[in-house]
């Protein structure tokens, strides 16, 4: 596959971790544990095929709505990977970026991630995102929070607000936006999930969950995304010309 056909930035709903441990008679939490090894293993594959971004959904906001017991366990997941993982992230040059509001989240952890993004902040072989406590929605309020303080201060006029203005204050606005959308677990919807920065994504979903997203389901997810045409607004003949001359 040519280096033009790479994504350069995935965003990942890791979906199914529950289907998968109720069908081997598990409880729940089994299921997100091993997720946590498909992350090891598609960092790993992301590296190696020269993806620039990764992006994950760990814990949506809407995820607080789940039986208590499971959201503490995944709370204490995250902290444990966290303490666990960040060294290793750092001795293989990942740089490590959390997005989502983190305040509900125990001081720990919250301490935690300052830490590790303080760590890895100059690492360059790839960029795992982890976007916990995080929604769509929520994200494009807190942007249009932040214009609407700067017009209320005199600092910026509302006629000024633009889609790259506006796409600056989101999160992920330092970042390409991601190219290909993958969802695990056989749900084909977005969840609320980087709702503007999906805007121009090739989407892809599969029914394999999570756990079992292996290395052939992630080259199959890069060979679709290989076969998609981007126009971006423009026509077929337009693109195939670009590509001619390029």
């Amino acid at each position: 596959m040519s280096d033009s056909r790479i994504p350069r930035h995935i965003a990942i709903i890791m979906d199914g971790n529950g289907r998968w441990a109720k069908k081997k008679s598990l409880p729940r939490f089994a299921g997100h544990k091993a997720g946590v090894e498909t992350v090891r293993r598609v960092v790993k594959l992301c590296v190696e095929h020269k993806i620039e971004i990764l992006t994950l959904f760990a814990f949506s906001s809407e995820n607080w709505r789940r039986p208590q017991q499971e959201v503490s366990l995944l709370i204490q997941l995250l902290t444990i990977a966290l303490e666990k993982e960040v060294k290793k992230l750092h001795k293989n040059n990942i740089k490590l970026q959390i997005i989502g509001a983190l305040e509900p989240f125990p001081k720990k952890l919250r301490q935690l991630v300052v830490k590790a993004e303080k760590l890895t902040e100059q690492n360059t072989a790839l960029t795992v995102v982890v976007s916990v406590n995080y929604g769509g929605r929520w994200d494009i309020v807190e942007a249009a929070k932040k214009l609407a303080s700067q017009v209320e201060l005199g600092k910026l006029k509302a006629q000024d607000i633009d889609a790259e203005m506006f796409e600056s204050n989101i999160c992920l606005g330092d970042l390409p936006m991601p190219d290909l959308f993958i969802r695990t677990g056989g749900e084909k919807r977005v969840s609320n999930f980087l709702l503007w920065q999906l805007a121009y994504a090739e989407m892809y979903f599969t029914d394999t969950s999570w756990p079992d997203f292996n290395k052939t389901e992630f080259l199959t997810a890069l060979e679709s995304f290989a076969t998609r045409q981007r126009r971006f607004g423009r026509t077929s003949e337009q693109v195939e010309k670009c590509s001619n001359n390029a």
